[in-house]
Protein backbone atom coordinates (compact mmCIF):
# COMPACT_ATOMS: atom_id res chain seq x y z
CA UNK A 1 0.00 0.00 0.00
CA UNK A 2 1.24 3.54 -0.87
CA UNK A 3 1.72 5.85 2.13
CA UNK A 4 0.09 8.54 -0.39
CA UNK A 5 -2.95 6.25 -0.38
CA UNK A 6 -3.42 5.53 3.25
CA UNK A 7 -2.83 8.89 4.19
CA UNK A 8 -5.62 9.83 1.62
CA UNK A 9 -8.01 7.82 3.13
CA UNK A 10 -7.51 8.85 7.15
CA UNK A 11 -7.39 12.60 5.70
CA UNK A 12 -11.40 13.52 6.81
CA UNK A 13 -10.79 11.55 10.24
CA UNK A 14 -6.99 12.41 10.90
CA UNK A 15 -7.37 15.26 13.41
CA UNK A 16 -9.82 13.51 15.25
CA UNK A 17 -7.72 10.13 15.62
CA UNK A 18 -4.50 12.14 16.08
CA UNK A 19 -4.57 15.10 18.07
CA UNK A 20 -3.07 18.52 17.68
CA UNK A 21 -0.47 19.17 20.51
CA UNK A 22 -0.10 21.94 22.71
CA UNK A 23 1.87 24.52 21.06
CA UNK A 24 4.00 25.61 23.82
CA UNK A 25 6.45 23.20 23.04
CA UNK A 26 6.81 24.03 19.70
CA UNK A 27 6.67 27.64 20.22
CA UNK A 28 9.82 27.90 22.48
CA UNK A 29 11.84 24.99 20.03
CA UNK A 30 11.17 27.07 16.94
CA UNK A 31 11.88 30.67 18.77
CA UNK A 32 8.51 31.74 18.36
CA UNK A 33 6.96 34.03 17.32
CA UNK A 34 8.77 35.43 14.35
CA UNK A 35 7.22 37.97 12.18
CA UNK A 36 7.89 35.85 9.17
CA UNK A 37 7.01 32.85 7.29
CA UNK A 38 6.50 28.98 8.54
CA UNK A 39 6.88 26.09 6.33
CA UNK A 40 5.61 22.98 7.53
CA UNK A 41 6.69 19.94 5.42
CA UNK A 42 4.79 16.78 5.27
CA UNK A 43 2.38 18.71 7.54
CA UNK A 44 -1.15 16.91 6.55
CA UNK A 45 -3.89 18.74 7.86
CA UNK A 46 -1.95 21.09 9.44
CA UNK A 47 -2.87 19.50 12.75
CA UNK A 48 0.49 21.25 14.48
CA UNK A 49 1.15 23.71 12.46
CA UNK A 50 -2.20 25.39 12.57
CA UNK A 51 -1.93 25.80 16.28
CA UNK A 52 0.95 28.26 15.58
CA UNK A 53 -0.42 30.59 13.54
CA UNK A 54 -0.83 33.23 16.24
CA UNK A 55 2.93 33.44 16.41
CA UNK A 56 4.29 33.41 12.59
CA UNK A 57 2.82 35.81 9.77
CA UNK A 58 2.36 33.04 7.19
CA UNK A 59 1.66 29.57 7.21
CA UNK A 60 2.76 27.30 4.37
CA UNK A 61 1.87 23.48 4.38
CA UNK A 62 3.76 21.37 1.70
CA UNK A 63 2.24 18.19 1.15
CA UNK A 64 2.01 15.04 -1.30
CA UNK A 65 -1.52 14.51 -0.05
CA UNK A 66 -4.44 15.99 -2.09
CA UNK A 67 -6.76 15.08 0.77
CA UNK A 68 -4.97 15.97 3.91
CA UNK A 69 -3.75 19.37 1.99
CA UNK A 70 -7.63 20.04 1.42
CA UNK A 71 -8.65 19.61 5.33
CA UNK A 72 -5.63 22.20 6.00
CA UNK A 73 -7.26 25.32 3.88
CA UNK A 74 -10.45 24.70 6.12
CA UNK A 75 -7.94 26.21 9.01
CA UNK A 76 -6.60 29.64 7.85
CA UNK A 77 -3.43 28.04 6.03
CA UNK A 78 -1.97 31.20 3.63
CA UNK A 79 -1.15 28.24 1.47
CA UNK A 80 -0.81 24.55 0.98
CA UNK A 81 1.60 23.37 -1.80
CA UNK A 82 1.20 19.49 -3.07
CA UNK A 83 5.46 18.72 -3.67
CA UNK A 84 7.98 16.57 -3.06
CA UNK A 85 10.13 16.70 0.58
CA UNK A 86 13.53 16.59 -1.49
CA UNK A 87 12.46 18.40 -4.18
CA UNK A 88 10.49 21.72 -2.26
CA UNK A 89 9.01 24.48 -4.84
CA UNK A 90 10.60 27.04 -3.19
CA UNK A 91 12.58 29.86 -3.29
CA UNK A 92 16.36 29.94 -1.38
CA UNK A 93 16.93 30.80 1.81
CA UNK A 94 12.83 31.96 1.89
CA UNK A 95 11.35 30.51 5.25
CA UNK A 96 12.06 32.08 8.97
CA UNK A 97 10.77 28.86 10.34
CA UNK A 98 10.51 25.65 9.03
CA UNK A 99 9.03 22.50 10.83
CA UNK A 100 9.08 18.55 10.31
CA UNK A 101 6.73 16.71 12.75
CA UNK A 102 6.37 12.98 13.04
CA UNK A 103 7.26 12.60 9.04
CA UNK A 104 11.19 12.57 8.47
CA UNK A 105 10.30 8.67 8.54
CA UNK A 106 7.83 8.69 5.90
CA UNK A 107 10.20 10.71 2.76
CA UNK A 108 11.41 8.84 0.41
CA UNK A 109 14.71 10.66 0.12
CA UNK A 110 16.03 11.50 3.78
CA UNK A 111 19.05 12.94 3.44
CA UNK A 112 17.83 14.91 -0.15
CA UNK A 113 14.99 16.32 1.99
CA UNK A 114 17.43 17.50 4.98
CA UNK A 115 19.36 19.30 2.12
CA UNK A 116 16.44 20.76 0.55
CA UNK A 117 15.13 22.20 4.18
CA UNK A 118 18.19 23.56 4.47
CA UNK A 119 18.19 25.20 1.04
CA UNK A 120 14.64 27.15 1.38
CA UNK A 121 15.24 27.63 5.15
CA UNK A 122 16.86 32.03 5.47
CA UNK A 123 20.13 32.54 7.21
CA UNK A 124 19.14 33.28 11.23
CA UNK A 125 15.96 31.20 10.55
CA UNK A 126 15.65 27.73 12.55
CA UNK A 127 14.61 24.28 11.80
CA UNK A 128 12.94 21.95 13.66
CA UNK A 129 12.59 18.03 12.61
CA UNK A 130 10.27 15.79 15.33
CA UNK A 131 11.08 12.23 14.87
CA UNK A 132 9.66 9.22 16.69
CA UNK A 133 12.89 8.42 19.17
CA UNK A 134 14.05 4.59 17.56
CA UNK A 135 16.15 4.05 20.16
CA UNK A 136 13.08 4.03 22.51
CA UNK A 137 10.79 0.24 22.16
CA UNK A 138 7.36 1.74 21.99
CA UNK A 139 8.77 3.59 19.06
CA UNK A 140 10.27 0.62 17.93
CA UNK A 141 6.52 -1.19 18.29
CA UNK A 142 5.83 1.78 16.16
CA UNK A 143 8.51 1.10 13.13
CA UNK A 144 6.74 -2.74 13.55
CA UNK A 145 3.20 -1.82 13.09
CA UNK A 146 4.11 0.60 10.23
CA UNK A 147 6.48 -1.98 8.23
CA UNK A 148 3.28 -4.99 8.53
CA UNK A 149 1.21 -2.07 7.05
CA UNK A 150 3.80 -1.71 4.42
CA UNK A 151 4.05 2.01 4.98
CA UNK A 152 7.74 1.82 3.73
CA UNK A 153 8.48 3.70 6.54
CA UNK A 154 12.40 4.50 7.36
CA UNK A 155 13.16 5.67 11.18
CA UNK A 156 16.83 6.93 12.26
CA UNK A 157 18.30 7.43 15.51
CA UNK A 158 18.09 11.19 16.32
CA UNK A 159 21.84 11.42 16.18
CA UNK A 160 21.46 10.13 12.53
CA UNK A 161 19.18 12.98 11.54
CA UNK A 162 21.70 15.08 13.09
CA UNK A 163 24.83 13.73 11.31
CA UNK A 164 22.37 14.23 7.66
CA UNK A 165 22.31 17.89 9.20
CA UNK A 166 26.02 17.78 9.26
CA UNK A 167 26.78 16.11 6.04
CA UNK A 168 25.56 19.54 4.94
CA UNK A 169 27.57 21.90 6.62
CA UNK A 170 25.04 22.60 9.62
CA UNK A 171 25.10 22.04 13.40
CA UNK A 172 22.26 20.38 14.87
CA UNK A 173 21.15 20.20 18.23
CA UNK A 174 19.56 16.72 19.22
CA UNK A 175 17.35 16.01 22.12
CA UNK A 176 14.80 14.14 23.37
CA UNK A 177 11.57 13.98 25.60
CA UNK A 178 12.82 10.73 27.20
CA UNK A 179 9.59 9.23 26.53
CA UNK A 180 8.99 9.27 22.27
CA UNK A 181 10.09 12.11 20.31
CA UNK A 182 13.64 13.50 19.84
CA UNK A 183 13.77 17.02 17.94
CA UNK A 184 16.77 18.09 15.75
CA UNK A 185 16.77 21.63 15.67
CA UNK A 186 19.30 23.63 13.26
CA UNK A 187 19.62 27.47 13.04
CA UNK A 188 21.34 28.53 10.01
Amino acid sequence: MAINFLFDILAPIYDRVIKPREPEEFKELLDLPVDGWLLDVGGGTGRVSTTLLPYVSKLVICDLSVPMMKEALSKNVACVVQGSSHLLPFQTNFFDRILVVDALHHFSDQAGAVRDLLRVLKPGGKLLIEEPDITKPQVKMVALAEKLALMKSHFHTPEEIGKMVGNNGYHAKVSSDGEFAAWVIVEK
